[in-house]
């Protein structure tokens, strides 16, 4: 017993380690070419169109994941997906195209997706109850990490175009090797008629009794990706200067990693619901005021932070609100449509961003984030699901 315990403990910080990395590869990537094309004279819309490509990529894959990971375990899935990362971030630097990177950002959304709900279906599965938001708290927390250093790398396209998609990469191909010294496994067999239903079935029976915990990492794609493909755009246009805004967008990430195990070991305690509603709105409200400082970088990178620490946990926090409210045999399916509710999100951040600063030029951009946030938190608020026992 205690060496399985060893074994599970090796497993995690290992799953955790790659996730670190998937996080910094995607923190770089979608500032990187927002500035890369801005500076290029990309519309603001093609620049956020493009940026939809890593989200698109997600959504193709989500239907078909579940199926092999069932059949294969963990470790295939983790194994294929960390690849495809790493030879799409190799291949940015050879030829310099809108429609070309776009198909390389698809096919990145396709392998981190593949690698993200591997190791998120595979820690809440081991998880205890009682230490769930503990584990998936650190998983988030090693994602910010890597999402906080990976914006910092933008600088450093002032020296060569290709170096931070190459030293991404070959970071990416480190991590990816250490899944070679897990063992595989695959997600628990049951037989309930929830787990032996077809993939919409499963679906329907997840989204049924768990709706309300995707509405945090469908909050959290959106702000991920507009804040890192478009608010670059807006920042630039504002006279912020490309080093600061590297610092901002770090400053957010940073908040997150401050608050995601406090806010973790928290939601244990009194709630995952309670502690949702409270950051979000105040979320809400830090982005409002951010609004009014947009053209001063030093008090914006302070906001940012202060937001970071309140919203930086909500798609960790939603996973671990969905294992709550969902049964076992349901939680690969429930951890999918996690990832669906974060790329909607995600999808849906730098178009409307991209659209809200072209049509809207008067108002700031954060006003758009602000307003979302309020709402989620409102919606959260007045949804009030049980908590349902299962055999």
């Amino acid at each position: 017993m205690q060496q399985f315990t060893a074994v599970e403990r090796k497993r995690f910080w290992i799953l955790v380690m790659i996730v670190s990395i998937s996080g910094f590869s995607q923190g770089m990537l979608l500032p990187l070419i927002s500035v890369i094309f801005e500076q290029d004279g990309v519309s603001a819309t093609i620049n956020g169109l493009s940026a939809t490509g890593l989200y698109i990529g997600t959504l193709l894959i989500s239907p078909f994941i579940e199926p092999p990971l069932r059949k294969f375990g963990y470790k295939p899935i983790i194994i294929i997906g960390g690849l495809l990362v790493i030879i799409s971030l190799m291949l940015f630097p050879l030829w310099k195209s809108v429609a070309f990177w776009f198909v390389l950002r698809l096919l990145i959304g396709i392998g981190d997706h593949a690698l993200h709900f591997s190791t998120q279906t595979w820690i809440t599965s081991f998880s205890p109850q009682h230490r769930l938001g503990r584990n998936i708290a650190i998983y988030g927390l090693s994602f910010g990490v890597g999402f906080a250093v990976g914006p910092l790398l933008v600088q450093l396209v002032q020296i060569f175009e290709g170096l931070p998609f190459i030293i991404s990469s070959l970071l990416c191909l480190g991590a990816w090797l250490l899944v070679f010294f897990v063992k595989n496994e695959k997600p628990e067999i049951h037989t309930s008629s929830s787990a032996q239903a077809g993939t919409w079935k499963r679906f329907g029976a997840a989204f049924a009794v768990a709706w309300v915990a995707f509405i945090p990492p469908f909050s959290y794609g959106f702000l991920e990706s507009s804040l890192n493909a478009i608010y670059p755009v807006y920042a630039l246009r504002n006279s912020i200067e490309v080093t600061s805004l590297s610092y901002i967008l770090a400053a957010f990430s940073i908040g997150g990693v401050v608050s995601q195990l406090p806010l973790g070991v928290l939601s244990d305690k009194i709630g995952r619901r309670k502690v949702l509603i409270i950051m979000l709105g105040l979320g809400a409200v830090t982005f409002g005021i951010a609004s009014l400082f947009e053209t001063i970088a030093t008090v914006i990178a302070i906001l940012f932070f202060i937001a970071g620490m309140f919203v930086g946990s909500t798609f960790s926090l939603g996973i671990s609100y969905m294992a709550d409210l969902t049964p076992k045999e349901l939680l690969p399916t429930g951890n999918l449509i996690c990832g669906i509710s974060f790329s909607l999100g995600s999808l849906s951040g730098p178009f409307l961003g991209g659209l809200f600063i072209q049509l809207f030029e008067g108002i700031s951009f954060l006003v758009l984030v602000a307003l979302l946030l309020g709402i989620l938190s409102f919606v959260i608020f007045v949804s009030n699901p049980q908590k349902r026992s299962y055999v």
